[in-house]
Parts: C-alpha cells; structure tokens; sequence
C-alpha cells in the first residue's frame, strides 16, 4: 500500500473520495460486497450518489490496498477470496507482526505501554456491555483494530506500519467468515490479555509467539469450516 492510500485511509471524513472509499472499505471486508464482484459505475453512482472521477478516486484507493482489483478494458471488481490467498496472507502478517511487536517492545516507553493498557481496556469494556457475538459490534471491531495497532505502535516505521495496516484490512473479510462459521466461540479476550500482558511485560518471545498463533488460529479456523465456500484459489 503506497503513502498516499495510507493517508486516505487515516484521514476518511475529510472528502467526499475519502468518505466513499471507508464506506466502501466497510461494504467488502464485511463481504456485502462479494469477493469478484463486479463494481459498476452506474450501480455505484445510485449507492453512494457520487461522481464517476470521485468513484475512480476510491476505487483507486482500494486497489492499492488490495481489495479491489482494476481489470484492463471491464473496470473495476471486488478482490476474490481463497484459501491460497489466505495462506500468502497469513504468512506475509505473521512476519510483519511478529518483527513490529519486537520492535515496538525494545523501543516503547511509559506512554506506549498505558497507550497498550488503555486499549485492552476499552475492549473489555465494550465487551462486557456487548451480546455474546461481540464480533460483529462495530464499536469492537474498531476497538480491536486499535488494540493490536497499540501493541507495534512504538516499531518506529511508517512504512512498516503501512504495509501492516493494508494486510490488517484485507484479512478482515477473512476474520468475518470466521466468526461467523465457527461451531463454538473463540476466547479473543483471553488471547488479547495475554498479548497485553507478554507486551507490556517486556517479554519479546512470549508476544511473537502469541501473536502468531492469535494470527495462525483465524486461518486455521477458515481452512476447517469454511474451505468449500471460497475455493482454493
């Protein structure tokens, strides 16, 4: 995800483009908007009453985060889902969290660890006040996007960190289907507290450990329940 994606993404809100492309962001990694569909300009003018060059602007965006693909000579489509893709995925934010959460635990410092503190905590929260399925409760999805964003937030590299968020966003679609075809709930809570605390305890190995196995245990989940519902690419 180049620089510029990356500032539209942190900055929606600010033009009509930018508050599209988060609309339309929401719309494919909650998958109403399905893996390869196609994106028409005129079915997309009548949804987000906007127009053709402000669409081209968001869709262009997306396409640098990797969830949509531009077709030479048919426009625009929603990025496909399958197993090789999740697998590549996977592989590539295991590597860079892993290295992000070292980098963050050797250089983070007292504001760091009660900015870690501080997001578990608004998680728990909205935890504790959400039903049993808090998973699809969009105040905990941006309170847990915050949490890991908190823990490799002293890495020291916008680049890195860039490159992270593009693999957070596309893996979402991933972590929906999860949720959802799962037979029993998942204990995040008790994977996000012992993140916390191997992070905020200085402990480099626990947390890289940890976080590749919170990652790993998504992908393993979608493999088990959901591999015939989106093919293996």
């Amino acid at each position: 995800m180049n620089v510029t994606a990356f500032n539209r993404r942190k900055e929606f809100g600010k033009t009509l483009a930018s508050d599209i492309t988060h609309r339309m962001r929401n719309e494919i990694v909650t998958c109403r908007l399905k893996p390869g569909e196609m994106l028409k300009f005129d079915t997309l003018r009548l949804s987000y009453g906007a127009s053709f060059s402000t669409l081209r602007e968001a869709l262009t965006c997306l396409a640098a985060e990797g969830l949509v693909v531009a077709e030479e000579q048919r426009g625009f489509k929603v990025a496909p889902i399958s197993l090789a893709d999740l697998i590549d995925l996977t592989h590539a934010r295991i590597l860079i969290e892993v290295d992000l959460i070292r980098r963050s635990i050797e250089n983070g410092n007292d504001d760091w660890e009660i900015g870690v503190i501080s997001s578990i905590h608004r998680l728990g929260m909205i935890e504790g006040r959400a039903a049993e399925d808090y998973a699809d409760n969009p105040d905990w999805k941006v309170a847990h996007r915050e949490f890991h964003e908190s823990l490799v937030g002293a890495c020291g590299s916008p680049t890195l960190l860039g490159i992270r968020q593009s693999l957070f966003e596309r893996a979402e679609r991933y972590r929906n289907i999860s949720a959802r075809l799962r037979p029993r709930p998942r204990d995040k809570a008790g994977e996000h507290r012992a993140l916390m605390k191997a992070t905020v305890g200085r402990d480099a190995d626990r947390a890289r450990e940890l976080i590749a196995r919170h990652i790993q245990s998504t992908t393993d989940n979608v493999i088990k329940y959901a591999s015939d519902l989106i093919g293996d690419g």
